[in-house]
């Protein structure tokens, strides 16, 4: 009886992998999330498929307007990297101790670009009490929501710095990021947008009228940081975009290099 009963016993250890010389389980490649302003949607892309293919660490990014990513990652979603079209929202997140605060800084800069449809007829040169209101001919202007989008607040600065923005603040065509007030242009709803240069050379059906002086409003810089929770992957993948191959792709996309 005895034997038996030891019998059955080491038979019933042998469900345990320890006991019966069973593998482990493969360790599962890391994850890194990405919250990242619209305006990066392309570059961060095409790095985030060289970055997998030399790392083998997967990359999940989310592009949207800064101001709605930094309440996602406020509200508890999951972020490892924040990068941000503004300070503001990085301050944001900063206060709220949702980012590691040592390892921010800015990482790149960006112009601020008037926009027309490639094959319209307007032609601006962009300078104190220029005619946009004439220009827009009865239609209107696409910018990202100034209340809240950098690219926005950008925009509303550099008009009012040139005197402008009265003329046109209520013929504004206010969109959720700055992509979306670039497809307003090259779908020819609107006659005019702005957005940044580097959305511009993202696409043929649009061209740059002029740049807004840089005086004119705050310099557009991208901080990037580590969220509170992000781990060692997370700060490899950050020190793999301050380096030659990012840094060639930054500037490929119309892109300023910031050094760290």
């Amino acid at each position: 009886m005895f034997k038996q009963l030891w019998r059955i016993a080491v038979l019933g250890l042998c469900w345990l992998p320890l006991h019966c010389g069973a593998e482990p389980a493969a360790a599962q490649p890391a994850r890194i999330t990405v919250f990242a302003a619209a305006s990066l949607t392309d570059v961060l892309q095409e790095l985030g498929v060289q970055y997998t293919r030399d790392s083998g660490v997967k990359l999940t990014f989310s592009f949207a307007a800064t101001s709605i990513l930094a309440r996602q990652i406020e509200n508890g979603a999951h972020a490892d990297v924040f990068m941000s079209a503004d300070q503001e929202w990085m301050d944001y997140l900063e206060q709220r101790a949702l980012i590691q605060a040592k390892s921010r800084h800015n990482l790149l800069g960006n112009r601020l670009a008037l926009v027309a449809g490639a094959d319209s007829a307007i032609h601006l040169q962009i300078a104190p009490h220029f005619p946009l209101l004439a220009a827009l001919n009865g239609g209107r202007l696409a910018v990202a929501d100034p209340d809240s989008v950098p690219a926005g607040r950008y925009a509303r600065s550099a008009l009012v710095s040139l005197g402008v923005w009265n003329d046109v603040a209520d013929r504004l065509v206010r969109a959720e990021n700055v992509r979306g007030a670039l497809l307003f242009v090259a779908r020819g709803e609107v006659p005019l947008g702005i957005v940044y240069e580097t959305d511009a050379l993202i696409d043929h059906k649009v061209r740059v009228l002029g740049l807004f002086p840089e005086d004119s409003h705050q310099p557009i810089t991208y901080p990037i940081a580590l969220t509170r929770t992000a781990g060692e992957p997370a700060r490899a993948f950050v020190d793999y975009l301050h380096g030659s191959a990012a840094s060639a792709a930054f500037i490929k996309f119309g892109f300023a290099v910031l050094q760290k």
